[in-house]
């Protein structure tokens, strides 16, 4: 797989933002840009090659290319396509990005983020960065890196972390879980511990104490109302629950004691 290193820790800088049509004037383009990445969403079939590797270009694929990368698209037609030139930081944690792959169904979300970003840019650019950014990222994940378990990026499991976090205040059950996810309660339970190294129960109570901890320390609101907000209102539970994962009770670990 064709593949280009990419740091994403820093916003990016945007030096355009646009669609771009192709094709009436010509069928080939060949250019590169010296200073700036290019990332494409298309929205037609055509042929790429960068750098001598040939890519296919079709509807719902995007692409990132590098700084100073020769380019060379021959159309088959009008072609239009939504494009970002950007600056990356170099800073922070190295991805491996494909050069071209489909977005799946991430399509509708990127359209969505990079339209946006095309209506804020010449009035509100920092709206722009910001959904470029977002986009980056999205684009990022679309396909598993090398160097991580392809267990650890299942889908079931990444389905399955998103609901925990939005209802953390609910009270949640592993079949419950599994059944929103698609998979049988045994084979999430095997996919989450394969992923995480946690049990999904686990994984629960980890993340109710860590938000719970921030509400502590960092809020005035009431215990009661803290224990509540991490889906844990009976108060004999949660005091239990904040001593054998906290270290303290919820009042020691307002005070500061809590073994951290």
């Amino acid at each position: 797989m064709h593949t280009v290193i990419a740091r994403l820790d820093e916003p990016p800088e945007l030096a355009a933002v646009g669609i771009g049509v192709h094709g009436p004037a010509g069928h080939v383009d060949v250019f590169s840009l010296p200073d700036l990445w290019q990332l494409h969403l298309y929205g037609y079939e055509a042929d790429l090659t960068v750098d001598g590797t040939e890519h296919s270009i079709r509807p719902g694929r995007v692409s990132l290319v590098p700084p100073g990368t020769e380019v060379r698209y021959r159309y088959r037609g009008r072609s239009e396509h939504l494009y970002v030139h950007l600056r990356l930081g170099a800073g922070g944690a190295a991805t491996s990005i494909p050069v071209i792959q489909q977005a799946g169904p991430e399509l509708g979300f990127l359209s969505v983020q990079l339209r946006q970003a095309l209506a804020a840019w010449p009035h509100t650019p920092s709206r722009a960065v910001a959904e470029v950014w977002g986009a980056l990222w999205r684009v990022a994940r679309l396909t598993p890196s090398q160097g991580r378990s392809t267990q650890a990026v299942h889908p079931a499991v990444a389905a399955a972390v998103a609901l925990v976090e939005t209802r953390l205040t609910d009270p949640l059950t592993v079949p419950e879980i599994a059944r929103a996810v698609g998979v049988s309660h045994n084979h999430l339970t095997r996919l989450f511990r394969a992923a995480t190294g946690q049990t999904v129960v686990g994984y629960i109570r980890a993340r109710r104490m860590e938000r719970a901890r921030h509400f502590l320390c960092a809020t005035t609101l009431s215990i009661p109302a803290v224990a509540a907000s991490v889906g844990i209102p009976d108060l004999q539970a949660f005091n239990k629950t904040c001593r054998r994962e906290l270290g303290a009770s919820p009042r020691g670990i307002r005070a500061g004691r809590a073994v951290r």
